[in-house]
């Protein structure tokens, strides 16, 4: 279905702002006042990273009159094989502040309205407020919930969109026409479930592929052509280069935007995708140890004093790029699986490392449920290993 324009027309273009836009101007769906329309218009980015690169530069240079940046993080070099708004120059900065001076260098006719700060529930409705839509390129479930929810208690339209490995989706979600994120998604995955791009990976030119669908949704929204994805949902496979599109129904019985709404005002994110389980939690509480411990015993095992087994459960890849010595690798997946329960030693204790501590805290809930009741796990994993113990090895 092809929606009302969601801005009215500016009044003019700048003189210069014409050869600039002339390629739009020329298109009969565009035109001089669908271009009007865009230099009218506030979209708001929540993320300055891999999917808010694309989105951020080809809206600024389609001429969004007003373009927000919402991002509280810095420029990591890991950032650098896909965030391509950011350079090499920019490591340790503001991603918000490299985001608009990029921004800035691409368009100097708009507006780049700079939200340094992080988006929890607290600002999100003000921030939110003062834009005609809003464009998602967060790669975790507690902040995609909470602008949903937020969008939908706003009535502004939302196309989010996100990326995994050589996996893409992206939809518009905008509840006065149709679904939710809610009505595709009712509810988060159990935590630990659903590897992150940190985890798991991503190729850096899917973003360019998603992110590129997300501005063109956006620009379609804006002038209020063309059919966009609301009540769809565009699957892209980048291994086997095809995209197909699932309907998305409205629930009536969504939690947020259905008849009988349970959620009326915003909700405890964190708490409601939880960052780890219940049972992992309750695992860890007297099981965790730091990395400085851990290199205590590693030093009592080189001398004999002590023996037990440090199991690396991330995934081949993270363990080819570093490793604590000493340690096996055993994947979370074949403990789910129960496959690695049958490798492990009843003579030694159990000591599980990951990159952070999210994964080992799961698998040692799995571990102490099968009877291995002295396991512990190593809080802030290799990441933590390698800021603390052994500097010269690589992180990520």
């Amino acid at each position: 279905m092809t929606l009302p324009p969601l801005v009215e027309p500016a009044e003019e273009l700048e003189i210069d702002e014409v050869p600039r836009y002339s390629r739009h101007i020329i298109i009969p769906d565009v035109g001089m006042a669908g271009q009007k329309r865009l230099k009218n218009a506030r979209v708001l980015c929540v993320g300055a990273g891999g999917l808010g690169s694309p989105n951020l530069m080809y809206l600024a240079a389609a001429g969004i009159g007003t373009l927000g940046i919402v991002e509280f993080d810095t420029v990591d070099e890991s950032n650098l094989q896909r965030q391509i708004i950011h350079s090499q120059s920019d490591i340790g900065r503001p991603k918000a502040l490299s985001a608009a001076e990029t921004v800035a260098g691409i368009n100097p006719y708009i507006d780049v309205v700079v939200h340094d700060e992080r988006l929890d529930t607290s600002n999100v409705m003000e921030i939110f407020a003062d834009y005609d839509l809003i464009v998602d390129g967060t790669d975790n479930f507690a902040t995609r919930y909470m602008v949903n929810d937020a969008c939908v208690l706003l009535g502004k339209p939302y196309v989010w969109g996100s990326i995994f490995r050589f996996d893409g989706q992206a939809s518009v979600f905008w509840a006065e026409h149709g679904p939710c994120y809610r009505c595709l998604y009712p509810e988060p995955p159990p935590p630990g479930m659903v590897p992150s791009c940190a985890e798991g990976g991503v190729l850096g030119v899917l973003c360019a592929s998603i992110g590129s669908i997300q501005a063109t949704e956006a620009v379609k929204l804006l002038l209020g052509i063309g059919e966009p994805l609301v009540g769809r949902l565009m699957v892209y496979d980048g291994l086997e280069m095809n995209y197909r599109t699932v309907k998305v129904r409205k629930d009536p019985n969504c939690a947020v935007c259905g008849e009988n709404p349970t959620v009326t005002e915003l909700i405890d994110y964190e708490d409601f995708c939880g960052a780890i389980s219940v049972e992992a939690a309750e695992a860890a509480k007297d099981s965790t140890i730091s990395v400085k411990d851990l290199a205590s015993m590693l030093d009592a095992r080189a001398a004999g004093e002590r023996d037990f087994v440090l199991i690396d459960v991330r995934e081949q890849g993270e363990w080819d790029m570093v490793r604590i010595d000493g340690a096996e690798l055993i994947p979370k997946g074949d403990f789910y699986s129960g496959a690695a329960l049958e490798k492990l030693p009843h003579d030694k204790q159990i000591v599980l490392h990951c990159k952070v501590g999210g994964r080992s805290a799961e698998v040692l809930a799995i571990v102490k449920d099968a009877g291995f009741a002295d396991a512990i796990h190593v809080g802030g994993g290799i990441v933590a290993w390698v800021d603390q113990i052994e500097p010269h090895k690589p992180s990520y």
